[in-house]
């Protein structure tokens, strides 16, 4: 999964884009919201940690400007402790959901892997496939309860489709959600890592969709 992480404090940024990654997420950076709204505007993210104190363009004009061009991608606002107004024009704006400096990494990361799911019309933070379990919280991935190991890439591969099950999605598609912009993206490296899961998932899990792309296939 994407994130988009736009905060001009750069401390504060450098430690959010630490956790993000640590769980597995693909995280580009913006410090000033005319470089957020810009990379918000053409490219892929499957959430958005948005603060609204930027320089040159402020977090609410760009979260408007976003939802105004028909940009949907769940947006999380980072506002100031007990600035109830800035929360309700954040909320008003488009925003899904906000939180309050300072706060805990826990909460940040169990608020957007809600809001992806909901995105995704996924209920459970487990996701399942068969006898394929997918714990959105942990990153554990178990077969018929005994563990899977996975590399990085893999997981990302598969958190992807699991969240879209029976949905038909592209390399192209899953090129763009699992890595960050400044990565030096292959799309050819998606039938690498869907080939070595293939190996250690069962039999017919993930089917390839000649000429679109590849499918969990849900029993």
């Amino acid at each position: 999964m994407r994130i988009l992480l736009v905060e001009d404090e750069p401390t504060l940024r450098a430690q959010l884009r630490e956790v993000l990654q640590a769980a597995a997420y693909a995280v580009d950076e913006a410090d000033n919201g005319r470089d957020a709204h810009f990379l918000g505007d053409t490219e892929t993210f499957d959430a958005v940690v948005l603060d609204l104190g930027l320089p040159v363009l402020d977090g609410l004009t760009v979260l408007k400007r976003w939802r105004d061009a028909g940009r949907t991608m769940p947006v999380l606002i980072l506002t100031a402790r007990d600035n109830w107004s800035e929360k309700v024009a954040g909320i008003d704006a488009g925003a899904d959901d906000y939180l309050t400096k300072p706060f805990h990494w826990e909460e940040l990361l169990a608020r957007l892997r809600a809001l992806i799911r909901r995105a995704a019309g996924q209920a459970s933070p487990v996701l399942r496939c068969g006898d394929v379990q997918l714990d959105t919280r942990s990153g554990r991935v178990t077969l018929g309860g005994q563990p899977v190991v996975l590399t990085s890439h893999e997981f990302k591969v598969l958190d992807y489709l699991m969240h879209r099950p029976g949905a038909v999605v592209s390399r192209g598609e899953l090129t763009e959600h699992i890595y960050a912009q400044d990565f030096d993206r292959d799309s050819n490296t998606i039938e690498v890592f869907v080939g070595r899961l293939r190996k250690k998932l069962p039999p017919g899990l993930i089917e390839t969709v000649r000429g679109l792309g590849y499918r969990l296939v849900v029993a």
